[in-house]
């Protein structure tokens, strides 16, 4: 990568080329701490001793407040500490040998996890979409397309929401998916790692029993809204909750502390903190995303949740990178360039306002 536009090259904060010492950051929703409750909770419970590996009753209210959330008494609920961990985790539990799991070009699973599915065995599937959403129309190729066992069996849609360029799926589309993974007999699972961010985005029309409902297996992702660390998977099919803890052990998910993860989810699942702090996310990333666009700036797409996707010229990047700290994303043409910007749940207004500032004084 040009090193004139890559994201990681450390600027000190003393550089001052416009008379501004401030960075602003902008590269990912995970890098504060945790909410002041969730700290809280666990400073509190510190010294108590309790049994291990999730089995603690901490745990145990955390799963039912869930479950009482999703309206889904008989799903069964897991507290595992990362999102690729429980991708691993769940996909290599549902899948067959022999069996694949679909997901967009733009999925996680495909791009930024390092072949951990593939290391597993099992091929992931991927597919081109316009906006980082699978609709029946692309998945019917694919399974059509591997009819007998000369090839991967199709097993598994993989979806997320929001997806990974900051779309959102409708009810409309997600029962839809629903009803296509029943005829072929599929699985539909949703990486639910800014979940918060699409249940609260603007539009949005599905809920959280909608989930329960609709897809096979889904998870409350807490890493990117206000945990330490920390996922809550919810498995709804009743065939693949059985024997569940075996697969999490064997991956190495099973966690000794396991309160630590109840106890986060029991703080921002109690009075709704979670979503609460997910809408000011997403509405620190629309502040973001309008006055972009008020300065004559466009965007790979219109994003309704916490990341927001500016094309900026090329000849801008090295003054944008002497003042925040963003992810490139990819060529927009010969002379632009994609870069991501995300908010957090910990996002000042006055650091998006600054560095909106910021911006209009450069030239471009």
């Amino acid at each position: 990568m040009d090193e004139t536009i890559n994201p990681f090259v450390t600027l000190k904060p003393t550089e001052e080329r416009k008379g501004m010492s401030k960075m602003y950051f902008f590269i990912n929703d995970y890098s504060e701490g945790a909410h002041a409750k969730v700290l809280q909770a666990l400073t509190e419970t510190n010294f108590e001793q309790t049994v291990g590996y999730g089995m603690d009753e901490y745990c145990a209210k955390a799963a039912d407040l869930i479950r009482s959330k999703v309206a889904s008494p008989n799903s069964a609920v897991h507290f595992l500490v990362g999102g690729t961990q429980v991708n691993l985790t769940v996909l290599s539990a549902i899948l067959r040998p022999y069996q694949a799991v679909i997901a967009a070009k733009t999925g996680h699973i495909f791009v930024h996890e390092t072949g951990a599915i593939e290391a597993t065995g099992h091929k992931v599937l991927a597919v081109d979409t316009p906006d980082g959403k699978l609709t029946p129309k692309l998945i019917l190729p694919v399974v059509k397309g591997h009819p007998d066992e000369h090839m991967v069996q199709p097993k598994v849609v993989f979806i997320s929401d929001a997806t990974e360029i900051g779309t959102l799926y409708t009810l409309a589309e997600l029962t839809a998916l629903s009803q296509f993974c029943q005829k072929y007999h599929l699985y539909l699972y949703l990486d639910g790692a800014r979940l918060a961010t699409a249940l609260t985005g603007e539009g949005n029309d599905i809920s959280l029993p909608d989930l329960a409902r609709l897809t096979d297996v889904f998870y409350i992702g807490g890493t990117k809204n206000g945990a330490l660390f920390g996922e809550a998977l919810v498995i709804n099919h009743p065939a693949l909750q059985k024997d569940f803890r075996y697969s999490i052990k064997q991956r190495g998910g099973l966690l000794a502390k396991g309160r630590l993860l109840g106890l986060q989810f029991l703080a921002l699942m109690q009075d709704d903190l979670y979503f609460q702090i997910a809408a000011h996310a997403n509405q620190m990333a629309q502040r973001l995303q309008s006055g972009m666009a008020a300065q004559g700036y466009g965007f790979l797409t219109h994003s309704a949740t916490n990341q927001i996707f500016p094309i900026f010229p090329d000849a801008l990047l090295p003054e944008l990178q002497s003042v925040c700290r963003f992810e490139v994303w990819g060529k927009a043409d010969a002379s632009h360039t994609v870069v991501r910007f995300v908010t957090s749940w910990a996002t000042k207004e006055e650091t998006v306002e600054g560095f909106l500032h910021a911006l209009a004084g450069f030239k471009v």
